[in-house]
C-alpha cells in the first residue's frame, strides 16, 4: 500500500535526518519502528501522510506519488495520531472531535453517525460522547485521537508513541485495538521506545539509527541481532536478554522461556533416573 523510495530529508541542505530510506508497508501489517531519540523515526512517519515532504526520493500510495497531493487528500488513506494527543484535539465535545474528519470527507449525516459510534464503541468512549475532551485523562485523550482517525476510514494508521502517559491497562487497550484493526486489513505502524510492547504485539520491527534502517524483520529475528541493536543503542526486552545469557536463544515472552527451562530440567531428571 505504502512505498518509500530513496527518501532523503535534510535541514538547510546540510544535516541529513533521513539518508536514502527504502520501506514498504502492506495492508494488514502491524509494524513497530524503533530507535533512540534522533534516529529519524518520527521524521520518517510524518512523510507517510505528507506532513513532511522529501528533500529527495518519493512516497507512494498504491504506486502513485503523493508529492503534489494535499495532506487533506492523503488523510483519506493515511491517518496520523500524534504522540501528544493535545496537538490534534480542538473540539468542545468528544463526539464533535471524532465526527470532524468524516464530515470533511463530505459524508452524509447517517454515515457520519455510524462511523463515529463504531469508533467510540471500539475504544470505549461512548459514555464520554458529550464530555469536554481536555477535561479527560491523558490516556482517554489518546483514545479520542485514535477514534478520530478510525472514523476517517484510513487504510494505514500511524501511532506515534501510542502508550505514552497511559497505565498498563490503557496501553493494552490501545494495542488490542491496533491488532483488531489489523485483522480487518488496516495497516498499523507504531513508533515506540517500549521493547516489551514491541515483543508482545509487533509482527515486524524496523530498527533505525542516524537516519537509516539497520534491521527490518520479525521480532524474534530482529531481537537476535544483538550487535546491530547495540549500534542502534537498543536494549532487547529483559526476557530476551535473559534467554541470550542462558542458552543464546531469542525468547519474546516469559512463557516460552519458562517452558524451555522446564523442558531442560525434565530432560536432566530423566537422564539421572535412567542413570
Amino acid at each position: 500500500m505504502l512505498e518509500i523510495v530513496g527518501l532523503v530529508q535534510d535541514y538547510g541542505g546540510k544535516r541529513h535526518v533521513l539518508k536514502g530510506v527504502d520501506l514498504s508497508i502492506s495492508c494488514g501489517e502491524l509494524v513497530a519502528i524503533v530507535g533512540e531519540n534522533g534516529a529519524g523515526k518520527t521524521t520518517l512517519v510524518k512523510h507517510f501522510n505528507g506532513l513532511l515532504r522529501p528533500s529527495r526520493g518519493d512516497v507512494r500510495i498504491d504506486g502513485k506519488s503523493i508529492k503534489d497531493t494535499p495532506v487533506s487528500q492523503v488523510a483519506r488513506n493515511v491517518g496520523y495520531v500524534f504522540q501528544n494527543p493535545d496537538h490534534q484535539i480542538f473540539h468542545d465535545t468528544v463526539w464533535g472531535e471524532i465526527s470532524f474528519g468524516p464530515r470533511q470527507l463530505g459524508l452524509g449525516e447517517e454515515e457520519i453517525e455510524r462511523r463515529v459510534y463504531q469508533a467510540m464503541v471500539a475504544v470505549g468512549l461512548v459514555a464520554h460522547a458529550q464530555d469536554y475532551p481536555m477535561a479527560l485523562s491523558r490516556g482517554t485523550r489518546q483514545r479520542i485521537a485514535v477514534a478520530s482517525v478510525m472514523a476517517m476510514g484510513c487504510r494505514l494508521i500511524v501511532l506515534d508513541e501510542p502508550t505514552t502517559g497511559q497505565d498498563y491497562y490503557e496501553a493494552q487497550q490501545v494495542m488490542q485495538l491496533a491488532n483488531e484493526l489489523r485483522t480487518h486489513g488496516t495497516a498499523i505502524v507504531f513508533v515506540t521506545h517500549d521493547m516489551e510492547l514491541v515483543a508482545e504485539h509487533a509482527l515486524r520491527v524496523v530498527v533505525m539509527a542516524k537516519g537509516e534502517i539497520l534491521l527490518d524483520g520479525p521480532p524474534q529475528q530482529v531481537f537476535g541481532e544483538t550487535q546491530v541493536l547495540e549500534r542502534a543503542h537498543i536494549m532487547p526486552p529483559q526476557i530476551t536478554q535473559l534467554g541470550h545469557a542462558w542458552n543464546r536463544t531469542t525468547y519474546l515472552d516469559s512463557t516460552s522461556l519458562v517452558q524451555a527451562v522446564a523442558g531442560t530440567i525434565d530432560k536432566r531428571e530423566r537422564v539421572v533416573a535412567v542413570g
